[in-house]
């Protein structure tokens, strides 16, 4: 039997014995969405736990935020930030994401449609606590590509701009073929089958304590089924593939030691980026930009840029499309 034989015939075997990817479907209850202190519910009575911090009332509302968290964190990845804005007028709403922090279903992908819907649910349902101040929408990572994908989808919720810090849009485009391969197949073998990453080497952020902290955080997923890595590869699909389509002003944040996502699709994206658009690259930034020891530095860009977005950065860290990464040009940390 020659090489492609064998291979086509264990192609066979493995779809075979395939199983299905579990992913969430919407609930049945219909009901009228609903913002209070802890939660937020949707019309299909998904409940959302909710953190909200305020602008003290000594302090004016100069603006809102509603912050994403990344893949397998939740709403407590603006634990810190969060307080800062709020201090400087700037009240800050997170929420966990369906599958994520305290969920029901928590380690089960949700899929970009839901993930999408409930924030176009929450724009509104915020803006009607603030009426009248600019609601901005803050993406980390993959957060960053359901920012991403709601805003260059159908019917974007309305919003005065996007802050996407290290978003996920590693699309399979920009992958090599033994990467896109793993996701199609291993998802079909083995879908509850749990990755933890351990060996890979990768490091998220230069802040060891926050890291550790993480690890030992039981509402931070560690396991992540392969099913839903193969879902995330389709959001970040989606969030690269919306990026023409965006409208509103955007301020893209990146590190140029980020181990997590590779340059070249954030360069593909801003490339293709639609609407009024700044990009910061900070030498010293890694991928969790908003949880680093630099993170004040990254902080004051966002607050500066909401509050006018012409003017120039604190950081000194913009960059022109074109030359992001200028002295990585003959290297490739995916290929």
């Amino acid at each position: 039997m020659g090489m492609l034989s064998r291979l086509l015939a264990l192609a066979l075997m493995f779809l075979a014995v395939a199983c299905a990817p579990t992913v969430q479907t919407r609930g049945n209850a219909v009901t009228t969405p609903i913002l209070s202190e802890g939660v937020a519910i949707m019309d299909d009575g998904h409940r959302l736990p909710l953190k909200i911090w305020r602008a003290p009332p000594e302090t004016e509302e100069r603006a809102v935020v509603i912050a994403l968290h990344g893949m397998n964190d939740y709403s407590n990845a603006f634990a810190e930030p969060g307080p800062w804005f709020a201090s400087r007028g700037v009240t800050m709403y997170a929420y966990d994401q369906r599958g994520f922090g305290q969920t029901d279903q928590r380690g089960i992908w949700a899929g970009a449609d839901l993930l999408t819907s409930d924030l176009r649910t929450m724009v509104p349902l915020v803006a009607s606590v603030h009426p009248g101040k600019p609601i901005f929408l803050m993406g980390e990572s993959m957060g960053g590509a359901v920012v991403l994908t709601t805003m260059g989808g159908p019917r974007p919720p309305a919003v005065a701009g996007v802050v996407l810090s290290a978003p996920a849009v590693w699309g399979r485009a920009t992958m090599n073929p033994l990467y896109r391969l793993a996701l199609w197949l291993v998802p079909r073998i083995a879908p509850g089958e749990r990755l933890t990453g351990t060996g890979l080497k990768i490091q998220a952020s230069d802040n060891i304590p926050m890291l550790v902290a993480l690890g030992r955080d039981p509402l931070v997923i560690k396991g992540t089924r392969a099913d839903s890595v193969a879902g995330l590869a389709d959001l970040m699909d989606e969030g690269l593939a919306a990026a023409p389509r965006l409208k509103v002003p955007s301020l893209v944040l990146y590190g140029e030691k980020d181990e997590v996502i590779p340059k070249a699709p954030v360069e593909r994206m801003v490339e293709t980026l639609g609407g009024p658009h700044r990009i910061a690259v900070y030498p010293n930034g890694w991928h969790l930009l908003l949880r680093d020891l630099d993170r004040e530095v990254v902080w004051q860009d966002i607050l500066v840029w909401m509050m006018n977005r012409q003017a120039p950065l604190p950081s000194d860290a913009e960059k022109q499309p074109g030359s992001l990464f200028a002295s990585n040009k003959n290297k490739s940390n995916f290929n």
